[in-house]
């Protein structure tokens, strides 16, 4: 784990995790994948995931609650279980989980399933026009009850930005664009390809990465930026 653009506690917690699987399931286990901002090295504590992908055999409630203990000890892990199987007839099903996975990721141990995979696009714009649509209405509906709680609020504005990202990167594709993984060169490619104010969208990028701090009256500034740029961005994809 040494090769881990993590905090030694964090890449510690993982070993351990992964020593742990191995003695409950042995054979039983294929693969332990990390992945997402982790793998890429953009991972920022107390901010981002610490993505997981554990491949086993099985799936099956009563054998996957053997590890429930070692999933409540490990608070850091976002530990994600499923087949082979299962990975390779989903993958139309839920493009956007999978493209993403493949963009980043470090094997951890086992096999290299995802290499394996091919992710078929043609439901690809249909997802990120649904997933685009439903978390702006949650950011709306939010809004309601978080514009006089400033934290709360930036809290939801990072979380919405780090996942929105993700499907906006999908988007780029259906244009016929191989996107940026790294999310500074992301943001750069969305606002030539996309009608977004990249000047607001990089300034959330920079408070979600602690170099700048933001003013209650910036945070509500930002957020409001940031719903009216996704009203723009969801007419878009519409039109695709």
């Amino acid at each position: 784990m040494n090769n881990l653009r993590l905090p030694p506690k964090l890449g510690q917690e993982i070993t351990v995790f992964i020593k742990n699987l191995k003695e409950i399931y042995s054979g039983d286990l294929l693969s332990v994948i990390l992945y997402g901002s982790a793998a890429s090295g953009e991972f920022v504590t107390g901010h981002s995931n610490l993505n997981i992908l554990v491949i086993l055999k099985s799936t099956e409630l009563l054998f996957l609650k053997q590890s429930s203990k070692i999933v409540k000890r490990s608070r850091n892990l976002t530990p994600l279980f499923l087949t082979k199987e299962y990975i390779l007839s989903s993958t139309g099903i839920f493009p956007i989980e999978f493209l993403d996975m493949q963009e980043n990721y470090i094997v951890l141990y086992g096999q290299d399933v995802l290499k394996e995979i091919h992710v078929d696009l043609r439901n690809l714009r249909f997802q990120c026009e649904q997933e685009l649509k439903a978390k702006l209405l949650n950011l709306k509906q939010a809004y309601l009850s978080l514009n006089r709680q400033p934290a709360n609020l930036k809290e939801l504005l990072f979380k919405s930005f780090g996942s929105i990202l993700h499907i906006l990167r999908n988007v780029l594709r259906l244009k016929g664009i191989q996107p940026d993984y790294q999310k500074e060169d992301l943001l750069k490619e969305l606002a030539a390809h996309l009608k977004i104010d990249i000047c607001h969208w990089e300034k959330i990028l920079k408070a979600k990465l602690k170099k700048i701090k933001l003013s209650k009256t910036e945070i509500e500034e930002l957020f409001l930026a940031w719903v009216d740029n996704l009203e723009k961005v969801v007419q878009e994809v519409d039109a695709l």
